[in-house]
C-alpha cells in the first residue's frame, strides 16, 4: 500500500510539472551528439530544486572509457536569486590525464576555458557561470607499489542558460555543449560535420522527479 502510495505521488509532480521544464527535457532527449559520447538518464538529486533532471555521460574508445561526467538540470518556477533565472545546470566531469599534461601549471585555467569555449562555440548566451577544477595525483606503495603514478583532472561548474521562447532554453545545445567538453577533457579530436547520432535515453518511471 505504501508503494502505491509513493507511485501515485511521483505520478501526480510528473503531472505538475512546468511546460518549460517539459520542453527542455524534451530538448535533452532529442539532441544529438557524436557517437563516441555514451549517455543515459540517471535518477536527478533530489532537493536542489522543485524539478530535476538528469544524465550521465561516458567517453568510450573501443573498450576503454576515457572521460565520464554528470549533467544535471535543475529548474524553480519562482526564481533562484544566485541563479538569476529559473534553470539551471550543473556538471561534473572527470578523465585521467598523461603525465605531462598534469604537470602544467596552466591544467586548471585551460580546463575552465575548455569549458567556457564549448559554450561560446554554439552561440549559446548564458549567465552566472561557476565553479572549481581540481587536479588530483595517486601514488601507489606497499602492496600497490607496481601500479604507476595516476593524474585525474576534475571540473565542477555551474551556469545559468538563457530562457528562450516559451520559456525554456535550448537544453539540446547547452548538452551538445557539455558533451563537447567531455570529448575535449578526454583528448578526442575536434568532430567533423555530420559526426554525430541520435541519444537516445532509457525512460525511467519518473524522469522528472523531485
Amino acid at each position: 500500500m505504501d508503494d502505491e502510495k509513493e507511485g501515485d505521488g511521483r505520478e501526480s509532480r510528473r503531472d505538475q510539472a512546468p511546460l518549460p521544464f517539459r520542453a527542455a527535457v524534451d530538448a535533452l532527449k532529442a539532441a544529438r551528439v557524436r557517437p563516441q559520447v555514451e549517455i543515459e538518464q540517471v535518477p536527478p538529486p533530489q532537493r536542489l530544486a522543485p524539478f530535476a533532471y538528469a544524465l550521465e555521460a561516458t567517453v568510450v574508445d573501443g573498450e576503454q572509457d576515457l572521460a565520464d561526467g554528470r549533467l544535471v538540470l535543475l529548474h524553480d518556477p519562482a526564481g533562484h536569486d544566485a541563479w538569476r533565472g529559473t534553470f539551471r545546470l550543473v556538471t561534473l566531469v572527470r578523465a585521467e590525464l598523461e603525465p605531462e599534461m598534469a604537470a602544467d601549471p596552466l591544467l586548471p585555467e585551460v580546463c575552465w576555458s575548455w569549458l567556457t569555449g564549448a559554450l561560446q562555440a554554439r552561440g549559446l548566451s548564458y549567465g552566472e557561470p561557476s565553479g572549481t577544477v581540481t587536479r588530483a595525483s595517486s601514488h601507489y606503495f606497499g602492496g600497490l607499489s607496481t601500479r604507476p603514478a595516476a593524474s585525474q583532472i576534475e571540473i565542477r561548474a555551474s551556469w545559468t542558460p538563457r530562457e528562450g521562447l516559451g520559456g525554456a532554453p535550448d537544453t539540446g545545445a547547452h548538452l551538445g555543449s557539455w558533451c563537447d567538453l567531455l570529448a575535449q577533457v578526454a583528448g578526442l579530436p575536434p568532430a567533423g560535420p555530420g559526426d554525430a547520432s541520435v541519444v537516445t535515453l532509457p525512460q525511467r518511471r519518473d524522469p522528472q522527479s523531485r
